[in-house]
């Protein structure tokens, strides 16, 4: 049996094969309902009109598309196999559940039978399947069309159904809408419908408000690879203190999905590297773009690819790569990714054929899957990943200067329902040099600790100096290791995500970073 791979859409790719009298399709797709009004628009635009009959165990066979057919009530396969030699000539006959009969040998004959005689009439067989398992014996008897989802158009035709229908009012404005319908694509048709209409519901109105609700609706999606985790969209922009220039970077691009930049001529980001210090904010950067340019975000566990079956490694990698593709436009997060393309002796080059199908995809995709590549040790990188052409940039999260500590404390202060405006935030940002987001974050909550163990009281200025001399950064603690790392962004290896602001900030200037407390003061 044929593979045929999907180009273009699917109506028209089923037109050639019974312009070409082929006598068995096996339609891949769980959407029933879809696939049948497919195939009515196909035989409607035939000259006289095809009739269409479908045949399943409860109703046996049913005309389909209004066009005068044979029907009966016969239930049992091999009966209505023979049956179907006495439908019109140019009948299309659609088989429904039939995969549930492959393991009947009198069945699979009688298939082939039919599929060989067919020939010499018009008429084709077409099985409906959600399970793509077809015996070996009538293989090179048909053609396999694997259904996509949706497009983009069915999708918008069906949103337009359900508000013409229910009459609520539609407040989407034309990029939300936009946004709407890509996050919706990736889902069969059932499936957008119901998030359209639970979102109608939730609101009594169609707004940019029920767009993260739709892109939610996908984690059930993502339960078909072990590979892809889901994360919903928490962060924003302003969740994340400082790293200007990589906001800014992402600001341009945030319309980058849209049909006004496709009409424009731009291409989709293909997506980024972020190379730096461990606990800069580089997961956390990941989050923060899925948020800012509402997509789905997906992580992609690399240890999760591996199989102990014989290529089974290799078709896990295809499956969850081509599922990123389903549900795109999306982000694909791939986290510590020294750690994923670190290769071992002993797995007879398995982890060097994943790594080689990651960075092909990575290179030719199509689809609008925006990876999101993060790692602390650069050394463990192989060069051919950081090339231009995979990434459209590579930005290096150094440690934050004075301005980005102050908004990293703001960030962490708020999310804990505390005001900035009632702390030192100048006194903090000098007494936290050296250390990173994660670092400062720690020594809040810390501080809280402290303070809640003393009559619940509030936090101070005072609290947080006081849980910043406990700790001693990484930036001394792991200085080489540091060092090396700022070394890599000093030689222009990369752009950094900040602006540097002034001399005694610069990365050469703070390689060498003292602790901001003495030896006696601990």
């Amino acid at each position: 049996m044929r593979d045929q791979s999907w180009d273009g859409e699917i109506p028209a790719q089923i037109d050639l094969c019974l312009r070409a009298r082929i006598t068995l399709l096996i339609l891949h797709t769980a959407e029933e309902e879809r696939a049948i009004r497919i195939l009515k628009e196909v035989c409607g635009q035939f000259h006289p009109p095809r009739p269409l009959v479908s045949w399943d165990l409860v109703e046996g066979f049913q005309g389909t598309n209004g066009v005068p057919s044979r029907t009966s009530a016969v239930r049992d396969p091999l009966i209505a196999l023979d049956e179907m030699e006495k439908t019109d000539e140019a009948a299309v006959i659609v088989l429904k559940d039939f995969h549930e009969f492959w393991t009947n040998p009198a069945v699979k004959r009688k298939l082939r039978n039919l599929a060989q005689k067919f020939r010499f009439s018009r008429r084709t067989m077409i099985v409906v399947t959600p399970a793509l398992k077809v015996p070996e014996e009538i293989r090179d008897n048909g053609v396999v069309l694997h259904v996509p989802p949706p497009s983009a158009k069915e999708l918008e035709q069906e949103l337009d159904r359900l508000l013409q229908g229910s009459g609520v009012p539609d407040s989407l404005t034309p990029l939300g809408r936009e946004k709407l319908i890509q996050a919706a694509l990736g889902m069969s048709l059932n499936q957008a419908c119901r998030s359209f209409s639970k979102a109608i519901v939730r609101h009594g109105r169609l707004d940019d408000r029920d767009i993260d609700a739709i892109v939610a609706e996908k984690k059930d999606i993502l339960s078909q690879s072990e590979a892809l985790e889901f994360f919903s969209i928490t962060e924003t922009a302003d969740n994340v203190g400082g790293l200007s220039v990589l906001k800014e970077w992402l600001h341009l691009r945030e319309r980058a999905f849209s049909r006004e930049a496709r009409d424009y001529g731009l291409p989709s980001p293909k997506g980024i590297a972020l190379i730096g210090i461990p606990g800069t904010g580089k997961s956390l950067t990941a989050k923060m773009i899925a948020g800012m340019w509402r997509l789905p975000l997906l992580r992609l566990d690399v240890g999760a690819l591996f199989g102990s079956l014989v290529g089974e490694s290799e078709e896990r990698t295809r499956k969850a790569l081509a599922l990123a593709e389903t549900i795109s436009p999306c982000i694909l997060w791939i986290d510590e990714m020294e750690k994923a393309f670190s290769f071992g002796n002993g797995d007879s080059g398995t982890s060097q054929r994943v790594f080689a199908h990651i960075l092909t995809w990575m290179q030719d995709k199509t689809a609008p899957c925006f990876v999101v590549a993060t790692a602390n040790d650069v050394s463990a990188l192989p060069p051919e990943l950081l090339r231009k052409g995979r990434f459209d940039e590579v930005f290096f999260l150094d440690l934050p200067s004075s301005g980005e500590r102050r908004e990293i404390f703001s960030v962490h202060l708020r999310r804990r329902g505390l005001i900035p405006g009632e702390f030192d935030l100048e006194t903090l940002a000098r007494a936290s040099e050296g250390y990173v987001g994660s670092e400062i974050e720690q020594t809040v909550i810390d501080a809280m600790y402290q303070a809640f163990n003393q009559d619940m009281r509030r936090i101070t200025t005072g609290d947080i100096i006081a849980a910043l001399r406990t700790q001693v950064p990484l930036s001394v603690s792991q200085k080489e290791v540091v060092g090396g790392l700022r070394t890599w962004l000093i030689e222009g290896r990369a752009l950094s995500a900040s602006e540097i602001q002034g001399t005694a900030e610069s990365p050469s200037a703070c390689i060498h970073l003292e602790p901001v407390f003495s030896p006696g003061e601990r």
